[in-house]
């Protein structure tokens, strides 16, 4: 019997201590609370540091032994770009992440997006949170068309884009939410235009699109818009939009490029429904814009934001249709900006003060990324 025992606990420190000696990387958050965030970690760094010779291997938290969902991201290529880790870290903690040699358990999709050709060129985006669209060509000159982003309230964790098209009656609740955000002449759920002489120049409808990766846990596309001339300027614009799972927010990088001017003067706009006392806070430091909606009928109150960590922003509030964000973006450098929404018959954000602390805990997640170290 001793040596059975001995023979087992032999066996077990042996186990310890290789599981001690296989590479690990620490992944930290500096960040004074809790966040549930994708990891993006180069993919040639990665495999190389645990030696992977294919990609069929699952990532561990070599603590709790849960494996972690990842995607492989490509960014529109054949080749792997980065390793895409669901990580859950608690404030001013760490997580240690393991590979082993095995296949990882199917992830069912929590992000997806798509060209709609049946509804005059949309391309709608969502994941298990909130859903967008922006409007193509097609629309153009219509009765109904529009201007900005739409945001689709939705309730259920479950993929609505596909079902909500297919019944064409997603103006309606069955269950899962609706669409019953008004964009009309405005910016919308969070978009951009040019600025000039205080007035908004917006663009044509995008003209062409690439998705770049579509899911489980990230999805990412490019929408070009045609050169066109607004006040006197020759502009180009590409716009790359990125919604990951569980993220209330897009992060949107565009590419601007003015034939006449290295700068060019830009808003990006929250639509108002006119009441005279708005729930809205603009903070300076943060360079945040927070909108709660006053309740539209019976279909409850929409929130909406925007964040700019990167530039300098200025609030404009006297446009009666729309909050204003003003910057400016420069040639061959990339400006991004994040939006986004919430509804408060999702259950998660219900109230102006909870949908305020959402956008501070974003900004704060900008301001505190995840460092990593590598054993």
């Amino acid at each position: 019997m001793k040596k059975t025992i001995c023979t087992l606990l032999a066996c077990s420190l042996t186990f310890l201590s290789l599981a001690q000696t296989q590479p690990t990387i620490q992944v930290h958050s500096a960040a004074p609370f809790q966040r549930q965030e994708l990891l993006r970690i180069p993919y040639k760094k990665f495999s190389h540091h645990f030696g992977l010779k294919d990609t069929v291997f699952s990532i561990v938290d070599q603590v709790s032994g849960n494996v972690l969902p990842h995607q492989l991201e490509k960014l529109g290529t054949k080749d792997i770009k980065h390793v895409l880790v669901a990580v859950t870290i608690l404030k001013d903690q760490a997580v240690r992440l393991q590979v082993l040699a095995h296949a990882s358990p199917i992830i069912q999709p929590k992000t997806y997006a798509r060209y709609v050709p049946e509804r005059y060129d949309d391309f709608a985006w969502e994941n298990d949170l909130v859903a967008f669209r922006l409007y193509g060509k097609a629309l153009a000159g219509k009765r109904d068309d529009a201007q900005g982003m739409d945001f689709w309230a939705k309730r259920s964790t479950d993929l609505v884009i596909n079902d909500w098209y297919k019944t064409g009656d997603y103006h309606a609740d069955h269950g899962k939410g609706l669409d019953y955000y008004s964009v009309g002449q405005t910016l919308g759920a969070g978009d951009i235009a040019c600025y000039y002489n205080q007035q908004i120049q917006y663009t044509q409808h995008y003209s062409s699109f690439e998705i770049l990766d579509n899911g489980p846990l990230r999805t990412s596309f490019k929408l070009t818009y045609n050169s066109e001339t607004l006040a006197g300027r020759d502009i180009k614009l590409t716009k790359i939009i990125t919604l990951d799972a569980g993220s209330q927010f897009n992060r949107i990088e565009v590419n601007l490029k003015n034939a006449d001017s290295k700068n060019t003067p830009v808003v990006i706009g929250l639509a108002r429904r006119g009441e005279s006392n708005p729930e809205v806070a603009f903070d300076q430091q943060a360079q945040s814009l927070t909108y709660w909606e006053p309740a539209i009928a019976s279909h409850g109150h929409t929130g909406t934001a925007l964040i700019l960590p990167k530039h300098k922003a200025t609030f404009i509030q006297e446009d009666p249709k729309q909050f204003l964000i003003a910057s400016n973006t420069k040639n061959n450098r990339s400006f991004v900006y994040y939006t986004g929404a919430a509804w408060n018959k999702a259950g998660k954000i219900t109230s102006f003060e909870e949908w305020k602390a959402a956008v501070q805990q974003q900004v704060e997640q900008l301001n505190y990324p995840l460092t990593l170290t590598y054993h």
